[in-house]
């Protein structure tokens, strides 16, 4: 699984890309472009990696990204319906900088730590973002410009801590997606540092090091909030006792989970799961 620099297919000729995705996963690992993107996620749950956040993702979320924000969304293996989604991208600075977008820009700025919009406020953007598609030429820089300024008056937050506005070399790009990848594979048992380093090539210190400065966080931080975000999305769309999805997580420890999951969420995983 080769991370990339995405190459988008705009030019001269072009200079936004619609389309809606579906496939059984996302293919694409944690990748970065130089591109701003718009998703709106139609079907499946899963977990998304937007610059240094992890956490789940469902139905209805609407994700904007700035330019150069690392990113990768990947579906719960456990589910049976296709990775769908609608994407809009596009070259940045194509909307004019002016008093009268003035919205705007401040939305691209903020983009730049990835934003997340209010679910409930956007079910009225749906149908544009499936007309969207359809269009090309100066119907689609027109759609699109209304769609981004709807968003502009919907409730949104970030999502990574660290803004991400200049590129990622391939190389740490690399290193963080076989990352996610073997967690993806292995989050299930326990982990031992010096073998995630070795699938990056790295010394337990020099990897320790690495994580902390590209994530904001230690490993071990980061795969509890990796594993907590299984265990949330178990709780809420299996039927599986609290105890099975601990130990289906990775938690040798009930009493260890039950702590690491008060730590994100406030709640026990039982009082969760109520509601």
């Amino acid at each position: 699984m080769k991370p990339i620099l995405e190459t988008i297919p705009l030019g001269v000729e072009k200079s936004i890309i619609a389309f809606n995705y579906i496939n059984k996963d996302f293919e694409t690992p944690w990748h970065f472009h130089p591109q701003l993107e718009l998703t709106y996620i139609e079907e499946s749950y899963g977990t998304k990696f937007i610059g240094d956040y992890v956490g789940a993702y469902e139905p209805g979320e609407v994700v904007l990204i700035q330019s150069n924000v690392p990113h990768c969304w990947t579906n719960d293996k456990n589910t049976t319906a296709n990775s769908n989604s609608y994407v809009v991208q596009w070259n940045k600075d194509i909307f004019t900088k002016t008093p009268e977008l003035q919205e705007l820009s401040t939305l691209f700025h903020l983009a730049s730590k990835g934003l997340i919009f209010n679910v409930n406020e956007c079910k009225t953007l749906v149908p544009l973002f499936k007309k969207i598609i359809t269009e090309e030429g100066s119907s689609l820089y027109v759609s699109l410009l209304q769609l981004l300024l709807k968003l502009t008056t919907i409730e949104h937050k970030p999502l990574s801590n660290s803004s991400f506005t200049k590129n990622i070399s391939n190389e740490y790009t690399s290193k963080i997606s076989k990352i996610h990848l073997f967690i993806a594979e292995n989050y299930s048992r326990k982990i031992y540092l010096k073998e995630v380093s070795k699938e990056v090539n790295m010394s337990e210190q020099s990897f320790a090091r690495f994580f902390l400065k590209i994530m904001g966080r230690t490993f071990f931080v980061f795969l509890n909030e990796y594993r907590i975000n299984i265990a949330t999305r178990m709780l809420l769309h299996t039927n599986k006792s609290v105890s099975e999805i601990g130990y289906a997580c990775g938690y040798e420890s009930l009493p260890f989970f039950f702590k690491k999951f008060k730590e994100i969420h406030n709640s026990s995983p039982g009082n969760y799961r109520k509601g």
